[in-house]
């Protein structure tokens, strides 16, 4: 068998290049890519090959879909109710989800906002790839760019919001503001380096002339010195800080147009006994001007919130405001006027014995027994004390000689009953109950500013 030579200057077939032609191997050098490895866009142009999902794109993505999905789920909440994972009545999370600050005027959830702004960034994503044109990609860049200004300037503010102004965080406002803050700096970090690659090579040109250009190093020189951004750096950040004039907008929204309190008020029918204010539980001075009656429960969920805003009120007013306290068990073993027993309620009249016995026995500790009584401590919602748990607390502020003598001084019946006769007198049967005079209300406040706003207009309480 006959092998032909390999002879310098002829084809392996040994028939010598003609004149004007290439070499193969000259057509297409180490390193350049041929006619067949572009990547044509929609209008026609070539543009360089790269991967389409880098993993900057691909936080992008999954971060918008994330805040989406927890900003879905708070607006579906808002809009038909019911329990929030996690975020039980008395939990930090319910206190944040039902402040004032969760939504605009009360009429319109701010998560709602953050879902429509999350899923058209997560749309502006899935167009950013080299597979778009130009153009398209350029809007998705500057949709962006205003959608992660305003997220990134409310992630601030409700952020500031939860931290002084509620004291209290939810995780699913958190998950939804840090994914924010994250995409605010991956998208103005990327989006001037974002090639609007110029064009390389028609559709119709030539094979011959595609070889020719692509044989010179020179060729990959031009292409990177033609080809500009996207969107450049100082529009970038233009279109950046219009998006925090949006978040400046909805701050102003939320500030100016305080949604009402929801609250019941009325007048008693018959002359409320008078509480002697030096010789009754109180939070505040008992030389305060304006002593206002608190009706409570210590089993009572809504007592437990309004209990912690009282103390910012008192503050409010300079220390000329003080809540009497008067425990009102809904248990018809002490209280009358209660139309049946629940099960809820069973232990609320020692309960009550045990808050006013360790008043009877050292006053200066039922501020701690009566704070602890409501206080928040583990799980996903506030849970009323058991009679045991509360007697061993008690015992542990006083002491057990103390604790046994002051649960059979006549004083706490007395006080007991002077308070389920104010009770009574309302003709509601709602707890918790604040009443100044002849005047009383069942308030739902959301914060202190609520409260103070409830007591001026419904109590009458005067303004400092």
């Amino acid at each position: 068998m006959a092998i032909a030579e390999a002879v310098p200057g002829k084809t392996s077939t040994g028939s010598a290049p003609r004149s004007g032609e290439m070499p193969p191997s000259f057509l297409c050098p180490r390193g350049v890519t041929s006619q067949t490895d572009q990547t044509l866009g929609v209008d026609g142009e070539a543009t360089r090959p790269g991967p389409s999902w880098p993993w900057w794109r691909l936080a992008v993505t999954g971060l918008s879909a994330l805040a989406l999905a927890s900003s879905v789920y708070l607006a579906w909440h808002s809009v038909v109710g019911g329990p929030v994972i996690g975020c039980g009545g008395g939990s930090p999370c319910n206190k944040v989800l039902s402040s004032r600050w969760s939504s605009i005027g009360g009429v319109l959830p701010v998560s709602s906002l953050a879902a429509g702004a999350y899923l058209a960034m997560l749309v502006a994503s899935l167009s950013i790839g080299p597979s778009r044109g130009a153009s398209v990609r350029r809007l998705a860049w500057r949709t962006m760019l205003v959608l992660i200004g305003a997220a990134a300037g409310s992630a601030v503010w409700f952020i500031i919001v939860q931290k002084w102004v509620i004291g209290a965080f939810c995780p699913y406002c958190m998950t939804t503001h840090i994914s924010g803050l994250l995409l605010a700096a991956l998208i103005v970090w990327r989006a001037p380096m974002s090639l609007d690659d110029a064009p390389i090579l028609g559709a119709s040109a030539s094979p011959l002339a595609s070889a020719r250009l692509r044989s010179t190093v020179a060729l990959e020189r031009v292409s990177r010195a033609t080809a500009g951004s996207v969107i450049r750096f100082r529009p970038a950040i233009g279109f950046f800080l219009g998006g925090l004039g949006l978040a400046g907008i909805l701050v102003s929204c939320q500030i100016f147009f305080a949604p009402p309190a929801p609250y019941v008020r009325g007048q008693s029918q018959n002359t409320s006994p008078s509480l002697d204010p030096h010789s009754v539980p109180l939070l505040g001075s008992p030389e305060a001007p304006y002593v206002v009656s608190l009706l409570f429960d210590y089993k009572c969920p809504h007592c437990q919130q309004l209990h912690f805003v009282l103390n910012e009120a008192i503050r409010r007013y300079n220390g000329k405001l003080a809540f009497a306290l008067c425990p009102t068990p809904l248990n018809r073993q002490c209280n009358s006027y209660v139309p049946r027993d629940e099960e809820e309620f069973k232990d609320s009249c020692e309960l009550a014995k045990v808050g006013l016995a360790v008043w009877v026995a050292k006053r200066e500790a039922f501020t701690a027994f009566d704070h602890w009584m409501f206080s928040f401590e583990s799980g996903d919602r506030w849970q009323p004390r058991s009679l045991d748990a509360a007697k061993a607390k008690a015992i542990e502020l006083v002491g057990t000689e103390s604790f046994d003598a002051s649960l059979t001084n006549s004083w706490i019946d007395r006080h007991l009953q002077a308070s389920i006769r104010v009770y009574g007198g309302t003709g509601s049967n709602a707890i918790p109950k604040l009443v100044f005079g002849p005047r009383w209300v069942t308030p739902e406040p959301r914060d202190a500013n609520d409260l103070v706003f409830i007591l001026q207009t419904s109590l009458a309480v005067p303004k400092l």
